[in-house]
């Protein structure tokens, strides 16, 4: 396996349900760490939600690995911020036998 290159800096959040008061609840992200990764992009394809025209891109994020249940490993259902753009995490699989990197696949979407 080929050593990454880990040149992005990526704000790993994850969502917390807050109470409305009025018998909801409200979705705030909370930033958990920050990890160094390399993003490899996918080939893109455009749909319209809203009347708006939004692309969506499959990315793969490798980052270092860490153990499972800690707060520095990734999931599904959390994402990664780089400045205004988020990156959603929909898998997350290590890159090779020795668990030293994790791929994790996610997708940025962004309106057109």
């Amino acid at each position: 396996m080929k050593t990454p290159h880990l040149n992005r800096r990526l704000k790993l959040e994850t969502q917390t349900r807050v109470s409305d008061d009025a018998g909801g609840f409200t979705v705030v992200w909370d930033t958990v760490g920050t990890l160094w990764a390399q993003i490899v992009p996918g080939s893109g394809r455009e749909l319209a939600a809203h009347n708006l025209p939004r692309s969506r891109v499959p990315l793969r994020i490798v980052v270092r690995s860490a153990p499972v249940g800690s707060d520095q490993r990734p999931t599904p259902g959390q994402r990664f911020r780089e400045g205004e753009r988020l990156f959603e995490i929909t898998a997350v699989t290590e890159v090779d036998r020795f668990a030293r990197y994790l791929t994790c696949h996610a997708e940025e979407e962004v309106t057109t």
